[in-house]
C-alpha cells in the first residue's frame, strides 16, 4: 500500500530546483491571496500538480498551523486527488465526516482544525497544473458567493498561466541570434527584466514628481528594449500609458483584482483598458494582447 501524504522533506531528493511545477508557485500564491481577500475566510492554500499528479500543499493565504505544509496528496484520494482525478471543483461541508472522499488525509486536516473546503481545478491545456482551496473551521455551507469566488479566481490562474507559456515558448533559453540578428535574453533573466518594467511602471503613474516619473518611464523604455526585438516602430499600434501599464502587469499573471489595487483603479477600469489594448493590438484575449505587445516591442 503507497503512502498517501509525504512530508516536504521527503520529496526534495531529486531534481527540486528544476521541477516545472515550482515556476507556478508564485502565481498560485497571489490567486491564493486574492481568493482569501474576495471570500474574507481564514484561509486558503493549494499549490501545484507534479508529474506524478500529485498536489503539493506550497502556498498559504491566512492563518494556518504548518500541519499541510510540504503535503503531497495523491491523485484520485482526499478532496484534492478527487479534483485532479475529475477535473471538476468538489465542496464538501465537513471534510472528515464527508462521504464522498477517501480519508488518508484527516489527520492533517484534523490538526488545522478545518471542515467546510472547496477545491478547485487549474487547468491549462488539457493539464492540472494546480488545486486551489478555500476553507473555514466551521462546518457552516460555503454558499455559492465562495464557490463562484474560487472558481473566477481559478479561471483568472489559468488565463495567466497561458500567457506566461506562451511567452516563454517564445523566448531561447540560450539567448542564442534570432535570424534578424536580435538577441535574445536567456527566460530567467527575461522574466526579471519583465517584473522590474511591471514594478516601476505602476510606481511612475504613482508620482506627483513630472521629472522623476518621467525619468522613470526613460527607464522603462530602455528595459522594454532589452526584450524581443520589436517587428518595427512603424507597424507598432499606440497603446496608452495605463493601457501598458495593466499589459505590463497581466504579462506577470496578476489578476485584474491585483493589478486594480496596484494601479488604484476600479476592476471594470482594468478590464476596460485589457479591452481597448486588445481592440488597438487586433486580439481577442489578454493572452494574445501581451503576445502581439511584445511582438510589436511595447513590453519586454
Amino acid at each position: 500500500m503507497r503512502t498517501a501524504v509525504r512530508a516536504e522533506g521527503q520529496l526534495k531528493g531529486v531534481g527540486t530546483v528544476n521541477r516545472p511545477e515550482t515556476t507556478d508557485e508564485p502565481q498560485i500564491h497571489r490567486a491564493l491571496a486574492c481568493l482569501r481577500d474576495m471570500t474574507s475566510l481564514p484561509l486558503a492554500f493549494g499549490g501545484p500538480v507534479n508529474a506524478a499528479r500529485q498536489v503539493r500543499f506550497t502556498q498559504f493565504a491566512g492563518v494556518t498551523t504548518g500541519a499541510l505544509r510540504g503535503v503531497a496528496v495523491d491523485c484520485g484520494l482526499g478532496l484534492g486527488g478527487k479534483v485532479v482525478a475529475r477535473r471538476r471543483p468538489i465542496v464538501v461541508n465537513d471534510y472528515v465526516a464527508s462521504s464522498g472522499i477517501s480519508h488518508q488525509y484527516d489527520h492533517v486536516i484534523t490538526a488545522e482544525g478545518l471542515r467546510a473546503m472547496v477545491a478547485v481545478p487549474v487547468i491549462v491545456g488539457r493539464t492540472v497544473r494546480a488545486v486551489l482551496y478555500c476553507t473555514t473551521r466551521t462546518t457552516l455551507p460555503l454558499g455559492d458567493r465562495v464557490v463562484q469566488a474560487a472558481l473566477e479566481t481559478a479561471r483568472d490562474l489559468e488565463q495567466n498561466l497561458a500567457v506566461r507559456d506562451r511567452a516563454a515558448r517564445g523566448a531561447d533559453p540560450l539567448g542564442r541570434r534570432e535570424p534578424g540578428g536580435a538577441r535574445t535574453a536567456p527566460a530567467a533573466e527575461q522574466e526579471v527584466v519583465r517584473e522590474a518594467y511591471a514594478e516601476l511602471r505602476v510606481l511612475a503613474q504613482g508620482l506627483d514628481d513630472d521629472a522623476l516619473r518621467q525619468r522613470l518611464e526613460q527607464v522603462c523604455a530602455k528595459l522594454c528594449g532589452a526584450g524581443a526585438a520589436p517587428s518595427g516602430p512603424r507597424s507598432a499600434p499606440y497603446l496608452s500609458a495605463r493601457e501598458l501599464d495593466v499589459l505590463a502587469c497581466v504579462a506577470l499573471g496578476w489578476t485584474n483584482t491585483q493589478v486594480a489595487a496596484d494601479l488604484g483603479v476600479t476592476t471594470e477600469t482594468v478590464k476596460s483598458y485589457l479591452r481597448n489594448a486588445a481592440r488597438k493590438l487586433h486580439v481577442r484575449s489578454r493572452l494574445e494582447a501581451v503576445v502581439a505587445a511584445r511582438r510589436h516591442g511595447l513590453l519586454p
